[in-house]
């Protein structure tokens, strides 16, 4: 096992495609207008500290029992890397139980946009596809979007430790392209909020602008009268904004769950995030036994 990681980390290290994977936001600007050549020169800046990463995160999983094996989950054989989907609404606390679960499982945390400025970055075949329609300002069609999500989990990160889809797919059509690619996960998470909830944890967040933390004027508001008077609110944290965002997600959430009927699991998010947490966990951990 350890040799297998060895040589995965030294084809990581070398591999351009893979390295752009991990290639932060800032690399590449929300217009997508960054001069090639100032791309390639970012991504070989980040070549040795992917490595590192890859490497850990791999490190990570071996020692929980994770990655890819075909002896199975018998004694003497890792358990299979787990592959993961979760959705749910704006504010229904996604991303605290993404964090989570990449911290306790070791696998790879993935969004679209993550992937997509990858691949542009990377000049991967989809990426430039992508790339020509993100330049013109228009949506990436979802043939383009599979092929990204497809190349990447391929990579050898992915397939060593297992990988977390943060909110993809998010209609009907996606999810039966994805099913068509042959991509198929272990568990489709869902974390089921009340609207009225939703709301009231979207309208009262605030934003210290000094310090970048987030609050709730509600749930968890400042000590200090100067943080406090100098909160933002961000300009679509509002209710007439959040409903509309809300409709665009339920129009869409039921028809992507009846896509994963079988691996479904549907969990309170109306409750603490442990308490939250240690349902997904126990789902997870139920489904890789």
């Amino acid at each position: 096992m350890k040799a297998s990681i060895q040589r995965i980390c030294v084809l990581m290290a070398i591999s351009i495609s893979s390295v752009a994977a991990f290639v932060p936001q800032h690399i590449i600007s929300p217009t997508f207008g960054v001069k090639q050549d100032a791309v390639r020169s970012s991504v070989a800046l980040e070549a040795s500290k992917n490595k590192e990463k890859i490497a850990s995160r791999t490190k990570w999983a071996e020692s929980r029992g994770y990655g890819e094996s075909s002896e199975g989950s018998g004694e003497g054989g890792a358990r299979k890397a787990p592959k993961l989907i979760i959705a749910g609404a704006p504010a229904s606390g996604k991303g605290t139980q993404c964090e989570i679960i990449k911290e306790k499982f070791g696998v790879v945390h993935l969004s679209t946009g993550d992937m997509l400025r990858a691949a542009v970055a990377a000049e991967t075949e989809v990426g430039k596809i992508a790339k020509d329609f993100m330049d013109s300002g228009k949506l990436v069609p979802d043939d383009v979007i599979i092929g990204v999500v497809k190349d990447r989990l391929s990579e050898s990160d992915c397939v060593e430790c297992g990988w977390l889809l943060d909110g993809f797919p998010r209609t009907p059509a996606q999810a039966e392209a994805l099913a068509e690619a042959g991509v198929s996960a272990d568990c489709f998470i869902f974390l089921n909020v009340p609207d009225d909830v939703l709301v009231e944890r979207v309208v009262g967040r605030r934003t210290d602008p000094v310090t970048g933390k987030i609050y709730h004027m509600t749930f968890s508001p400042p000590d200090d009268d100067e943080v406090l008077a100098r909160l933002e609110q961000r300009s679509d944290d509002t209710e007439e904004k959040v409903k509309v965002r809300l409709e665009q997600f339920h129009a869409n959430v039921d028809a992507v769950k009846g896509s994963y009927t079988d691996i479904a699991v549907e969990v309170d998010g109306t409750q603490k995030p442990k308490d939250v947490s240690a349902a997904i966990m126990s789902a997870v951990e139920a489904v890789l036994a």
